[in-house]
């Protein structure tokens, strides 16, 4: 009997991976539709997090001819039935496997340093070369400068280069290299030539020329018209513009996120991922995980996963869904981007679920951005944080925010806005939010009052409606739970927050889970009353609004909305439950 995969949460070594008795979503078929595409380089743009790095490993552990024992990590997988190409190619080529990711330094010299660390490293894991009788002397004595970080700028320089003709020397085969993450240096230097502190020059050249350049030879030299290159593979999250580095390559091609080929090698499709559920039995969260992690389209594949969230999911998932891949990294330089160019509107309709339709261009040069306002809709879908759907028939496409994951970006975002523009501070958002997990609900309404008068004055409410079917597809219901979820997401350092989530007869609006089980927890159901002419004085008006909480209330009891808290050990004197009735712009939450 087979013991039961586990997920390796955080690795990224195939090998490890395999060996270790970790479940591994099945890409294997990348390797033979990478190696028999007819251009010699490839770079394959993704988001980050969604499985570039393992997809290198396993490319590595195929073709290393260094390592043919890692026979026996693919057996069990797709490839293995490929028996005419497997015999014909695994481990038979020498490989060179390099990641850029950690280059983020804050000027050249820093960066160039890394670059030396990161060189010799690779190079000390070919330091057999130096026992090779095929290398001459002067080539050792460059190994070994490289080795020992005292070569000069361009040694290093064509360093990657140097090493593909050393191994094809040793090993009479022509070289796979594959190199990860390629533009966290150019990214990282972009963003550090910007500011005055980020002024950084050597010479006549910026910290950002300084890195162009560098690449120019780095990768330039070892991928265009190198006779010892066999295949190439570059990994990334952006496109980098030809002229900026892959000038005159003619043997290159780029399967940028809108591209029909290699379109499901990323990230888990709809089929891999109901295979995992079922596989950890989960399944019955599939609804859920969908609304959380879903969304994505690379070329023609539709619904596709983010695979880091998936696996972070299960790996915890009794604490329930959160933005695992927003929280993985940094997004700042997108949000001030964001709010400098002022696209208010077109964030307000995406949070909304409307699609913006936008021009993805295919290759720009970083400093586009200070003069093309547009190309932020290509970062943001190159990054992960939009998803395109559909081309349009002008060129364009159609964008939209994948899923309830990427919306809490967003959220932020105009969160940032609010805290400008119309001064809803953070102290207010947190003392309302005090009075709420402390059941101080007649404070927590004036609080709560003020801030949406603020918020959904300042944002578009109408209900949105299919021009075709004329139905609904986006409801003031569902405009004020957002909101009123974006504002709950201070309290996500104490509570879980939860939201459209089934609990015994049905799904509550909104639930805060606190990690520490003596506190309160909250249940919160939202309604809408018909918008009129609201005079608070009105007996019918408070009639209708206190007939309206009471319905929400009564829903939460008879519908058992609570029960997840009582499954989450909160004592049931410690659960708060909560309507919140809007009329119009107006929220009420007591009688």
């Amino acid at each position: 009997m087979k013991t039961k995969k586990t997920i390796k949460k955080g690795s990224s070594d195939f090998k490890t991976i395999i060996e270790d008795n970790g479940y591994f979503v099945d890409k294997t078929m990348l390797i033979k539709d990478f190696f028999e595409d007819s251009s010699y380089t490839l770079l394959m743009p993704r988001p980050k997090r969604f499985g570039k790095t393992l997809n290198l490993s396993m490319i590595e552990h195929f073709f290393d001819i260094q390592k043919p024992d890692n026979a026996k990590l693919f057996t069990e997988f797709k490839i293995a039935n490929e028996k005419v190409f497997c015999k014909e190619h695994q481990n038979k080529y020498p490989v060179i496997n390099i990641s850029l990711k950690s280059i983020k330094e804050t000027n050249w010299d820093k960066c160039l340093d890394k670059f030396r660390s990161l060189i010799s490293k690779l190079y000390k894991e070919h330091r057999y070369i130096l026992k090779s009788d095929k290398l001459e002397k002067d080539e050792k004595q460059i190994f070994e400068r490289i080795i020992s970080k005292t070569a000069n700028e361009a040694e290093y320089k064509e360093s990657l280069e140097s090493l593909s003709n050393y191994l094809q020397k040793h090993f009479n085969e022509k070289i796979i290299i594959l190199v990860d993450e390629y533009d966290a240096p150019i990214i990282s230097a972009f963003n550090y030539t910007k500011s005055p502190i980020k002024n950084y020059k050597t010479g006549n050249l910026t910290y950002y020329e300084n890195v162009i350049n560098f690449m120019q030879g780095f990768l330039g030299d070892t991928f265009k018209g190198n006779k010892s290159l066999k295949k190439g593979l570059i990994t990334g999250v952006m496109q980098v513009g030809k002229e900026s580095i892959f000038s005159e390559w003619n043997n290159f091609r780029v399967f940028s996120i809108t591209s029909p080929y290699f379109d499901d090698k990323f990230g888990f499709t709809q089929s891999e991922t109901e295979k995992i559920l079922n596989y950890f039995n989960l399944q019955h969260r599939k609804n859920d995980i969908q609304k959380w992690y879903d969304g994505y389209k690379f070329g023609n594949t539709a619904q596709i996963y983010n695979p880091w969230s998936i696996v972070n999911y299960i790996s915890g998932e009794k604490e329930g869904f959160k933005p695992y891949w927003v929280n993985s990294g940094d997004y700042s330089l997108i949000k001030s981007r964001i709010i400098e160019i002022g696209v208010k509107d077109k964030i307000q309709d995406l949070i909304e679920g409307k699609t913006i339709e936008k021009e993805l261009k295919d290759n720009f040069i970083f400093q586009d951005f200070e003069t093309d306002n547009e190309l932020i809709w290509t970062l943001l879908t190159g990054n992960g944080y939009l998803t395109q759907i559909e081309k349009s028939k002008y060129g364009n496409y159609k964008l939209k925010i994948p899923n309830n994951e990427v919306k809490i970006v967003f959220t932020d975002i105009i969160m940032s806005w609010l805290n400008k523009e119309v001064k809803i501070t953070r102290d207010l958002l947190i003392e309302t939010a005090e009075n709420l997990i402390n059941n101080r609900l007649s404070d927590f309404e004036i609080g709560f009052k003020q801030i949406i008068q603020d918020t959904l004055s300042y944002f578009d409410t109408a209900e949105k409606t299919d021009k075709d079917t004329k139905e609904k597809i986006i409801t003031n219901e569902q405009i004020y739970h957002v909101y009123t979820l974006g504002l709950l997401t201070i309290l996500a350092d104490d509570f879980m927050i939860k939201s459209n989530r089934e609990s015994k007869h049905g799904r509550y609006d909104i639930m805060l889970i606190p990690h520490d089980k003596d506190k309160n927890g909250v249940v919160i159901e939202i309604k809408q009353i018909e918008k009129q002419k609201i005079n608070e004085k009105d007996d019918k008006f408070k009639e209708r609004t206190n007939n309206a909480i009471d319905t929400a209330l009564n829903q939460i009891e008879k519908n058992e909305y609570y029960t997840e808290l009582i499954i989450n050990k909160i004592k049931p004197k410690n659960i708060i439950k909560l309507a919140i009735v809007f009329a119009g712009k107006e929220p009420y939450i007591t009688k």
